[in-house]
């Protein structure tokens, strides 16, 4: 069978089409590659173009696993998939080769279910050459030697390697070895489910042996881990992973656990600021308890009783138990609004807020709106913060990340980030739609300078890249020579980023307000295409609207005490003990860090953490290959076991390869901290000795 180049070139195109069902593309490219085209809701089996029943296969069964049906009831094409590696000498044809096709769509299958995690039965079917409905170990062989055992795991190579030369392999016994062959080795997914069923603190279950007297309990579920979600499955979430799990069980042990794991600053002592509390009590008490009882001020201040009656008037009949408008309550968004509008010196309209959950949230609403296929990827900083890895993992997407440069404070420069998407773009053949900044760094602590910023804006406007500014740690500079410069700001002062697309998130959980609990935040969408800001709009409306309680938060984080009301020298002094505090507690564990022999960190200009690295010997290491566990993470586990610090393993994060490390807070008291510092430095020595 022979095509011109022309041709060649419209199947690669529907073939891409195909994978993302973007059904008008398939249809597009049809004319150029498709064998049969039927008028009828029946579909009809091409014509083959090979007497042999490998020809036969590569033809009809690959182009029919992979046949596009388009939305109206009257088409169905079935394509022909190539590879520009048919192409022919001749510049104007292609021979198609029949084990070509089959290689091809197997690879094109794999790659699928790498990215999205689903499409394993037709994985299954590619594989399956001989429509047998089982597949054989040499079917198996030629598959894992066409995919050059590409992202699998060593256990399911042996595993594979020890089966019976007759062994067939069905769908389900398939699917399980997709899981054994795909889980992560930071944290394998049996030892989740082990620890979830160890937590005492979670309350009784109902145990699957008491479902039945008659045997039925040890039936399979037909929702377990091979018909779940597989994106969910592969999703990682480090800074609540296996190490946390292990603290929590230690804790309702009796023992005393210092969690420096997660950014979490009233869950380590951080006192909250009483203005907010004030005014959110009067939010949310009835009228005659509250605003309106004849005591109120004797227990409040005035200018809380007054903002208090200022965001209920807001807020409406209803009280905080009521829904909201679902892109959040009118007044308070123009409150964020006038925030960014004077911090960054350039307007800023209510419209184009989004009150949220917190920043996650948002940032999940964006991702949904962003991932359109298993080819679609987000450019994330690495190390990065594990939401964005997990929540791109969980709705079929593909990471591409740009590496910060540990030796220049964890800057990025425009070469990396070119080399990066280029690689995506050329050799992955992914469509890189967005790119994630997270200012200050999380877990890095770096503050951007002007120049970083302007680098980073550039490129995600000459390669038109959406922008997903995460400044959740806006406030929490430390270093007088780094100030906080929004995206925004910097791209709307910055020749040739006129064009950037740009969403920022903020949140009440960071900061100096640290009300992680009430989960507030927003999302501001910049020039974002008024269509896609609608269907965002819809997505909110599915959840109705975010909790009441952080949308008072959110107003009151932008809108603090006016400097002549009655609580603002409190509140000026409650914040300024927290900043310094935070200050002093970052430059105590990044200098006692680098006081440890074997031990490195980088200065936390901002946010709240230190990314030490570690010096191990080779013994540690390759006992933590040999127990399939990154070397950080029996690192975190030894230092939990012996000291009560629960950190997280770096690799939890995504680090260069080779290197070791940790993230923890400087979140504790200061006291707390001094003895912290002292135990990292006794376990290091001895976990050093151990292994030496």
């Amino acid at each position: 069978m022979l095509l011109t180049r022309r041709h060649a070139q419209a199947a690669i195109h529907a073939q891409a089409a195909i994978q993302r069902n973007v059904c008008k593309d398939a249809a597009a490219a049809a004319p150029f590659v498709a064998l049969t085209t039927t008028t009828s809701t029946s579909r009809s089996r091409p014509t083959s173009t090979s007497t042999s029943s490998r020809a036969q296969y590569g033809i009809v069964s690959s182009a029919a696993a992979a046949r596009s049906t388009c939305t109206g009831p009257t088409c169905s094409t079935s394509i022909v998939m190539l590879d520009r590696a048919q192409f022919s000498t001749s510049p104007n044809r292609a021979v198609v080769d029949d084990d070509l096709i089959v290689s091809n769509y197997q690879r094109s299958c794999w790659d699928s279910y790498l990215a999205t995690s689903r499409g394993s039965k037709a994985l299954f079917k590619s594989i399956d050459t001989n429509s047998s409905g089982t597949i054989s170990k040499e079917e198996m062989k030629g598959f894992l030697t066409n995919i050059n055992h590409k992202n699998l795991r060593k256990e399911a190579l042996k595993y594979m390697d020890q089966r019976p030369d007759d062994a067939e392999m069905d769908l389900k016994e398939f699917q399980s070895f997709l899981i054994m062959a795909t889980k992560y080795s930071t944290f394998k997914n049996p030892v989740l489910k082990e620890r979830y069923e160890a937590q005492p603190t979670l309350g009784d279950r109902r145990r699957r042996a008491e479902s039945s007297d008659d045997g039925a309990a040890d039936e399979e579920r037909t929702w377990n881990e091979s018909t779940m979600s597989q994106g969910l499955r592969r999703m990682q979430y480090a800074v609540r992973g296996e190490v946390v799990l292990r603290a929590d069980a230690l804790q309702a042990e009796g023992r005393e656990i210092t969690f420096t794991n997660v950014g979490n600053p009233h869950g380590v002592g951080q006192s909250p600021i009483t203005f907010y509390r004030q005014v959110l009590a009067l939010c949310d008490l009835p009228d005659a308890n509250g605003v309106d009882h004849p005591d109120v001020g004797r227990l409040f201040p005035s200018d809380a009783i007054a903002r208090a009656k200022e965001m209920r008037a807001s807020i409406g009949k209803g009280g905080t138990g009521a829904y909201t408008n679902s892109q959040g309550i009118a007044d308070f968004r123009t409150d964020v609004a006038a925030y960014i509008e004077n911090r960054d010196g350039h307007p800023a309209y209510p419209g184009d807020i989004f009150l949220s959950n917190g920043a996650s949230s948002a940032i999940g609403s964006i991702l949904t709106g962003l991932i359109a296929c298993d080819n679609d990827a987000v450019m994330i900083p690495i190390p990065q913060y594990p939401i964005y890895s997990a929540l791109i993992t969980l709705l079929g997407g593909r990471q591409v990340g740009y590496e910060l440069d540990e030796g220049l404070a964890w800057a990025v420069t425009r070469d990396e980030l070119e080399k990066q998407y280029s690689d995506a773009i050329t050799n992955q053949g992914l469509d890189v739609k967005a790119l994630v900044l997270i200012n200050p760094g999380n877990p890095t602590g770096q503050v951007y300078t002007r120049k970083d910023l302007e680098v980073i804006c550039k490129f995600c406007a000459d390669r038109g890249l959406v922008l997903l500014a995460d400044e959740v740690y806006q406030r929490n500079c430390y270093d007088p020579d780094r100030q906080f410069l929004s995206a925004k700001k910097v791209a709307l002062e910055t020749p040739g980023c006129e064009s950037l697309q740009l969403v920022s998130f903020h949140s009440t959980s960071k900061g100096l307000v640290g009300e992680c609990g009430r989960r507030g935040g927003y999302m501001e969408l910049h020039n974002i295409d008024p269509y896609v800001q609608s269907q965002i709009y819809k997505l909110a409306s599915s959840g109705l609207c975010s909790g009441v309680a952080g949308q008072v938060m959110t107003s009151l984080m932008v809108k603090p005490p006016s400097p002549d009301g009655e609580s603002y020298d409190q509140f000026v002094a409650e914040e300024t003990d927290i900043f310094d505090s935070l200050r002093r507690r970052a430059n105590k564990l990044v200098d006692g860090l680098n006081a440890i022999d074997g031990i490195e960190c980088v200065p936390a200009q901002g946010a709240m953490y230190a990314f030490p690295k570690l010096d191990l010997p080779e013994k540690a290491i390759q006992e933590a290959e040999s127990n399939d566990q990154s070397p950080d993470t029996i690192y975190a586990l030894s230092l939990l076991q012996e000291t009560g610090i629960c950190v997280v393993p770096a690799s939890g994060f995504g680090q260069k390869e080779g290197r070791v490390g940790f993230r923890t807070t400087f979140l504790p008291p200061e006291d707390k901290l001094d003895v912290a510092i002292d135990q990292f430095a006794k376990h290091h020595e001895l976990f050093c000795d151990k292994y030496s």
